[in-house]
């Protein structure tokens, strides 16, 4: 899978950006752990882009027993991620990692488009 593909900015016509989406080694074990527990070997986390939040879009995750049609599919490893062509447009260059810690654990997303995000990290604006 290419990871490295590239789309036009909006910034600018000629410029252009990452269009992949990377799991870290983090993700791909949870992932892969998720995938055995739920027994969905054609599964994956369905990641989505949302209006709403303080800072105008959030994320959403969910656990999907496969992709669609309308899914760009990242897959390392046997782990998959699933992304709609309209959230991927917020999620180019994105990566996922997976964090555990003493007040959170769970997924988390380094997305080089946001320009604001509000303090829980929860939401963000590009």
């Amino acid at each position: 899978m290419d990871q490295t593909s590239q789309v036009a900015s909006p910034e600018s016509p000629t410029a252009a950006k990452p269009k992949g989406f990377v799991l870290a080694d983090s993700a791909v074990d949870r992932l892969r752990q998720l995938m055995e527990h739920q027994k969905t070997p054609e599964g994956g986390l369905r990641i989505l882009v949302k209006g709403g939040g303080c800072s105008g879009l959030s994320y959403a995750m969910e656990w999907a027993q496969r992709g669609t049609e309308k899914d760009r599919v990242f897959e390392r490893d046997g782990a998959r991620v699933f992304i709609d062509s309209k959230s991927l447009l917020y999620l180019g260059g994105s990566e996922l990692t997976f964090e555990q810690g003493l007040m959170s654990t769970g997924f988390k997303i380094k997305n080089p488009n946001v320009k604001a995000s509000c303090g829980c990290g929860e939401s963000f604006s590009v």
